[in-house]
């Protein structure tokens, strides 16, 4: 490792140390936007650990939220003092809420000259982050560096994992450690998975659910992420696979079974009802009497009233933490534990069980094959369903089997994404669906394409939240990360303006239209190619050209919705 002067000292700084146990506990990246720090810390002292500059601080909690997602292992962000460090705290809130190992960190003013509110660019860093952060601090003394670290790390590693954050006054940043050549640190720990909580009497909750699930005529499997940060999805497959139970998924576990997988029923929505016009919900969940929620969690947005449809049912909850809103989620059975070793325990208690009979969705599968196969050309714009099919039909020749990743930004179309996107391996569709985030889906997108360098990304964008964090166009253009990005342009915040009519039964033109914006021209500004496509043949032009380019691709497409009068007055959200 390299070593940093610092004037008359030779000894290792705070930075280099900071970096260094980054390392050590299996960071990769810092991404981030520096400020009057640099004369502290360069971000290169450490082998193996890069730094990826942003246009916009946002942007970089996100991409260590998505990298971190993917790989499993805790990323890092970096943002300058003051304004950086505010406009960094949205992808910290969404890292918190989509649950995510991230590392947040932040300069201050000098150690001597911290008066929040009173010194230039001073702001009590600690105080914005720790609502939303499983750990926050600010260095204190140079030699601290490292137990901060290791601290940080700790907590975002266990369930629910989530950001944590350590503010670094710059003088403190820059200063020499002596002590760090003779006291060597602890090696880092490194699990395989998160932390989660258990009780010890989970095995006696074992036997009760296992004799529901005997009992039960037509058992459904809801999934959430922490199924997928437990490594439990082989063990999942297997067990759904024996006894034939359908699964039913939250927005971001979608792809624990293979897009067409019998028993995969598919992620819902509280929207999917008014999308179809069809009763997708009570179909999905009228005739089940056992719902086994499996890592589930309520910020996840799939909410107990979307499953309190026809018979009444028993409901189980398998999750590493204790259920944090039992004012409105009360499950018949809780079970504490890790989910892995709780599915492998349930297959091994159900070994004589005998298959179920899925309950029938045809009709749903249907409607929706006949919703996406709409053959219509519409004079205002394409339909998001039809842009979402040509997306699934591009990803599948372009991806292969289990590979790829379609990115959802926020809007009303992202509802279209999580019932149609192809998702063929976990994390296979990315949404915000916690945070819902405006603006995620460019450093998202990003994210996963440095997670699966190997694999295409397609990503679906609004006009709206594309171009409130549009500037990183020119960081994708950098990376040369060859996303395919559609921008679906109405000129118009679409979800805002369904709530308008289901309000008020007309629209408010000032709150939600935009002016026309040239997205076409902006990438190409941004060195991104990019072309115009307002229809299905010359978007499924567009997409494959995009897939086989191997740089980055924009393609705007026009859009508008339809919204029938009475379809959405019924929401489950």
């Amino acid at each position: 490792m390299s070593r940093v002067s610092t004037g008359p000292s030779d000894h290792t700084t705070a930075a280099a140390l900071l970096l260094q146990r980054l390392r050590a506990h299996g960071v990769e990246k810092v991404f981030g936007v520096v400020g009057r720090e640099a004369a502290s810390v360069l971000f290169d002292e450490v082998d193996g650990l890069d730094f990826v500059l942003t246009r916009h601080e946002f942007t970089a909690g996100v991409m260590a939220d998505v990298l971190a997602r993917i790989t499993g292992r805790p990323q890092a962000c970096f943002a300058t003092l003051g304004p950086g460090m505010t406009n960094l705290s949205t992808g910290v809130a969404t890292s918190a809420l989509d649950r995510s190992p991230v590392i947040a960190l932040a300069a201050q003013s000098e150690s001597y000259d911290v008066f929040p509110v009173d010194t230039h660019q001073c702001l009590d860093s600690v105080s914005v982050m720790r609502p939303m952060t499983k750990y926050a601090t600010e260095l204190a003394r140079p030699a601290d560096i490292t137990d901060l670290v290791d601290s940080a790390v700790t907590a975002s590693t266990a369930e629910p994992v989530g950001p944590s954050f350590i503010s670094l006054p710059v003088d403190l940043l820059g200063a020499g450690v002596p002590e760090a050549d003779d006291t060597p640190a602890p090696p880092a720990r490194r699990p395989r998975k998160p932390v989660a909580s258990v009780d010890a009497d989970w095995p006696e909750r074992l036997a009760e659910v296992a004799d529901l699930l005997a009992k039960a005529e037509h058992p459904v499997l809801v999934v959430g992420a922490s199924a997928i940060r437990s490594g439990a999805v082989d063990a999942l497959r297997a067990l759904v696979e024996r006894l034939s139970i359908p699964v039913i998924t939250t927005y971001v576990a979608k792809g624990v079974l293979p897009h067409g997988h019998p028993l995969a029923y598919g992620a819902v929505t509280g929207y999917m009802d008014g999308i179809l016009g069809f009763p997708a919900l009570r179909t999905l969940f009228g005739p089940s009497d056992l719902v086994l929620c499996l890592g589930y969690d309520y910020a996840e947005d799939l909410r107990p009233s979307m499953w309190a449809h026809g018979r009444e049912k028993k409901v189980v909850r398998v999750a590493p933490t204790t259920n944090p809103v039992p004012r409105v989620f009360r499950p018949d059975v809780d079970v504490v534990a890790d989910v892995l070793a709780f599915v492998e325990a349930l297959d091994a208690a159900t070994a004589e069980l005998a298959p179920k009979t899925p309950h029938d969705v045809s009709a749903l599968r249907a409607r929706v094959a006949e919703f996406l196969a709409d053959p219509r050309e519409y004079e205002d714009g394409m339909r998001v369903h039809q842009v979402m099919d040509s997306m699934n039909t591009v990803m599948a020749e372009a991806a292969g089997a289990g590979r790829g990743t379609i990115v959802s930004d926020i809007g009303f179309f992202r509802h279209y994404g999580v019932l149609f996107a192809r998702a063929d391996q976990p994390y296979g569709f990315l949404t915000s669906a916690g945070c819902s985030s405006f603006g995620y889906g460019l450093p998202a997108a990003m994210g996963a394409q440095l997670a699966r360098p190997d694999e295409p990304v397609f990503l679906i964008a609004g006009d709206g939240g594309f171009h409130s964090n549009s500037a990183d166009l020119e960081t994708m253009a950098r990376l040369n990360l060859p996303i395919v990005t559609v921008v679906v342009n109405n000129d118009t915040n679409g979800l805002i303006e369904l709530y308008q009519n289901l309000g008020h039964h007309r629209s408010h033109d000032p709150a939600i239209r935009f002016g026309s914006v040239d997205f076409v021209q902006l990438a190409q500004a941004n060195g991104v190619d990019a072309v115009r496509a307002d229809d299905r043949d010359a978007l499924l032009a567009a997409l494959r050209k995009g897939a086989g380019l191997g740089r980055p691709f924009l393609i705007e497409t026009k859009i508008a919705y339809d919204f029938q009068p009475g379809g959405f007055d019924a929401l489950s959200i």
